[in-house]
């Protein structure tokens, strides 16, 4: 019997330091989804959808029996971060230096503290989770219709097919 609550998928938010457009770019973008590709393929968690903003993202996700929610958020966001900086310090210094905290653990801090995970414990919160997600970037006025926006899971749930190949459809 696994210690770890997983029968729930999460919703999870996950900010940049002070709102900063890092993931405004689309190779910064990019890291996020092979992040996101490589706990999919390691059988760690599902990824039900997802939207990367200029400056957050938003996931609904859930472990897979076994792992540790608390693991997996840590090795996602300091792999990202890792990342950033690698590609930070050859394309833009200048920007990087933004990033730079007076911190006892770290010269760079590229995520804000303390993202937000919520239990979604029931299919009307899933929902209304799900069409947040995928409206974040119509209301931001980056896109018409949610399928529009690249970085999103809405181009998947509108077709069932499946562009990222990573995605697991909320209803099976």
């Amino acid at each position: 019997m696994s210690p770890f609550i997983t029968e729930y998928p999460s919703f999870f938010t996950a900010t940049i330091l002070q709102w900063r457009a890092l993931l405004k770019v689309d190779a910064n973008k990019e890291i996020v989804i092979s992040s996101l590709r490589y706990l999919v393929d390691k059988k760690r968690i599902n990824l039900y959808s997802f939207v990367i903003m200029d400056n957050h993202l938003h996931l609904i996700w859930q472990m897979l029996a076994g792992k540790n929610p608390s693991d997996i958020h840590r090795d996602f966001l300091k792999f990202t971060a890792q990342e950033f900086k690698r590609k930070l310090q050859v394309s833009d210094p200048q920007f990087l230096d933004l990033f730079v905290v007076n911190a006892i653990d770290r010269i760079y801090q590229f995520w804000g503290r303390k993202p937000l995970s919520i239990e979604l414990r029931n299919s009307k919160i899933f929902n209304q989770k799900l069409d947040y997600i995928h409206w974040n970037p119509v209301k931001a006025g980056m896109c018409a219709l949610p399928e529009d926006y690249h970085y999103s899971s809405a181009l998947f749930y509108q077709t069932g097919i499946d562009n990222w190949g990573f995605l697991t459809h909320a209803n099976g």
